[in-house]
C-alpha cells in the first residue's frame, strides 16, 4: 500500500484569501449547482405511480387514486401533479380535498381544473 500525497495546501490556494462570508456564499453556490439538475428532474418528470403515491398520502384509497390519476392523464395535466390538480380544484370550488378529488376521479370539475392551469379541457 502506498501513501497518499498530501496536496491540501495546493488545492486550497484559490480559497485562501476568502472571508468566512465569501466561503459560505461559494459553498451555497456550489450546492445549488449540484442540486439544480435533481430539482429540475423532479419538477419535470413524474409517473402515474408517483402521482398515485402522492394521492395515497393525501388520504385517497388506491382505487380512488388510480381513477384520479387516469383522469389527470386523460386531461393532459400530469405534468402539474395530480395532488396539485386536486388541491387547486378544491381551492377554486371551495370543496374539501377529498370531495374535489373524488369528483375529478368521476370525470367532473375538469373545466375548473383546466381553467386553474390556464388550459383548455382535453378529452
Amino acid at each position: 500500500m502506498h501513501e497518499r500525497k498530501d496536496d491540501f495546501q495546493e488545492r486550497r490556494k484559490h480559497l485562501a484569501g476568502m472571508t468566512e462570508e465569501e466561503l459560505e456564499a461559494r459553498f451555497w453556490s456550489l450546492a445549488d449547482q449540484l442540486t439544480e439538475p435533481l430539482i429540475d428532474l423532479a419538477r419535470n418528470n413524474t409517473t402515474p405511480s408517483l402521482e398515485r403515491s402522492v394521492l395515497l398520502r393525501m388520504g385517497f384509497s388506491s382505487i380512488e387514486a388510480r381513477a384520479i390519476v387516469d383522469q389527470v392523464l386523460d386531461h393532459g395535466l400530469i405534468g402539474k401533479g395530480a395532488g396539485h390538480v386536486v388541491y387547486k380544484v378544491a381551492r377554486e370550488t371551495g370543496k374539501d380535498i377529498r370531495e374535489a378529488g373524488l369528483a375529478l376521479g368521476e370525470g367532473k370539475l375538469w373545466e375548473t381544473a383546466a381553467a386553474a392551469f390556464g388550459k383548455g379541457v382535453a378529452k
